[in-house]
């Protein structure tokens, strides 16, 4: 028995390593919620820059085809398009497409089929503007200048895949 009283086991200092004990555990038990949290999220998804060419030709139904880049997380890589559209296509251009890539958690998220109604028409020269997204939940949003003699309203479908280096 100590001088106040008060057994060891359950006097005052028995109170204050409970308390002591007690609050550190609750501090541990958050610091590890916190982290089981963290780990547990999904991983922030990112942006990427694309630039792009690409070649279209139809009568009604047209075909697209050309190559590009990915600029993701300083690190560049080249990409191959391809598709098809069916709808009002008739004539032939190249476009040059700027643009991001959206919603992006590692490079291959960019590959895909993407598809989008588009319009736009190029007697020598024009602008187009398009936004697409693929199964993985990747945007595309593109400006670019269109060479060409062409008119199009159409649904265009393009496949974009990551050439291996």
């Amino acid at each position: 028995m100590l001088n106040d009283g008060h057994t060891f086991a359950g006097g005052w200092i028995g109170a204050r390593i409970g308390k002591l004990v007690g609050s550190r555990s609750a501090l541990l038990v958050a610091m590890l919620a916190v982290l089981f949290a963290a780990i547990s999220s999904p991983s922030y998804a990112e942006t990427g820059s694309v630039r792009f060419k690409f070649f279209k030709a139809g009568w009604f139904v047209g075909a697209q085809t050309g190559s590009g880049i990915l600029e993701f997380r300083d690190q560049i890589y080249p990409f191959h398009v391809g598709g098809i559209s069916a709808g009002l296509t008739f004539g032939g251009s190249s476009t040059d497409f700027v643009g991001t890539a959206r919603n992006m958690r590692q490079p291959t998220d960019i590959e895909g089929v993407y598809t989008a109604l588009g319009a736009g028409v190029a007697v020598v020269r024009g602008v187009r503007v398009i936004q697409m997204r693929n199964a993985k939940g990747v945007v595309l949003t593109l400006e670019g200048k269109q060479l060409g003699l062409q008119f199009d309203f159409d649904l265009s479908g393009m496949n974009v895949s990551i050439q291996k280096q």
